[in-house]
């Protein structure tokens, strides 16, 4: 990847920041392996070491105290580091996901490990077999990874692709009702950046109310937006320039327009909820996606470094 394209992975929300620094030095390991995780974190106290290191890496002033140039010691028996002048504490398991929680360090590294390199996602029952946790903790690991995967803010810019698609649901009717035929599903809008980045949002409906304000909101303006015929894109060149090949007419490449790309990643994507998932609700379909989308933007890179990065920060801790 190039030093210039670094500044796409810039951002994930308030409290999960990767600095453009943090990326550079992310962005120099291409591939991480398994071997790379074990030799890295052989154990638990190597796991609160590089968090610690990651969270308060450049603290060098005492909270408390205020001595400039002070060091934190790990206290034994605890998951914290006291000033070794005034003894004041340090938790760099606090409001992280690793909040409270009793599963060893080294479950959740290799979870999150598992979790960056399984291209079609890992259900809670494989992470249950493969580790040993029950399914109840299993489900809340996932889950929380899945928070963390989320799918940035900055544009989208030069061509991009928009499409909206459907999952779920079982049609009432066995012939074509174009009333009724999407009324159980649950609709997914999505945009592709050429050679870039996604953004995707889960919505009960895909209309141009939804579907507009969503292309305005991640679209840079003076891009080009390539979709299909559909009517919900009829006034998408009020605000871009706008292009459309017509399925209908099996047109799929038309003068270089198309929307092969973002087809693509539909496609994959509900590949991986049938083999993985079989079956995902409305409620968290949104995390789902968020989790497939995380890894198609960092396909150029090892997805675990940056995870681990996201995992040090500070989260909205569930109680």
């Amino acid at each position: 990847m190039l030093k210039n394209e670094t500044e796409k992975y810039v951002t994930i929300s308030v409290d999960l920041v990767l600095t453009t620094s943090i990326l550079k030095r992310i962005l120099k390991r291409m591939r991480y392996t398994i071997k790379d995780l074990q030799k890295q974190f052989p154990n638990d106290d190597a796991c609160l070491d590089a968090i610690f290191d990651m969270r308060y890496g450049d603290v060098d002033t005492c909270p408390k105290c205020g001595v400039v140039g002070t060091k934190f010691y790990r206290v034994t028996g605890r998951k914290c580091y006291a000033c070794m002048h005034c003894g004041y504490q340090l938790h760099p398991l606090a409001q992280t996901i690793f909040h409270k929680s009793e599963t060893p360090l080294t479950t959740w590294f290799y979870v999150m490990f598992q979790v960056s390199v399984a291209k079609n996602g890992m259900s809670a029952k494989e992470v249950a077999r493969s580790t040993g946790v029950t399914y109840k903790t299993a489900h809340r690991m996932l889950k929380m990874v899945r928070s963390l995967m989320l799918q940035g803010t900055d544009f989208l810019s030069g061509i991009v692709e928009v499409d909206e698609t459907y999952v779920g649901g079982v049609r009432k009717k066995k012939y074509r009702d174009t009333k009724t035929q999407w009324e159980n599903k649950t609709a997914v809008i999505g945009i592709v950046e050429k050679n870039g980045m996604a953004r995707t949002l889960v919505t009960k409906h895909a209309d141009a109310t939804v579907t507009i304000p969503f292309m305005k909101a991640n679209i840079a303006p003076g891009s080009t937006v390539h979709t299909d015929e559909s009517k919900i894109y009829s006034r998408v060149r009020r605000d871009f320039d706008h292009a459309f090949v017509n399925h209908s007419k099996f047109e799929y490449v038309k003068s270089g327009v198309t929307t092969n790309t973002i087809e693509g990643l539909w496609g994959n994507w509900k590949n991986s909820l049938r083999g993985t998932y079989h079956a995902v609700s409305p409620k968290y379909l949104q995390a789902y996606v968020n989790e497939f989308v995380f890894r198609y933007n960092y396909r150029g890179v090892a997805v675990y470094p940056v995870l681990l990065e996201l995992a040090s920060k500070r989260v909205a801790v569930e109680t």
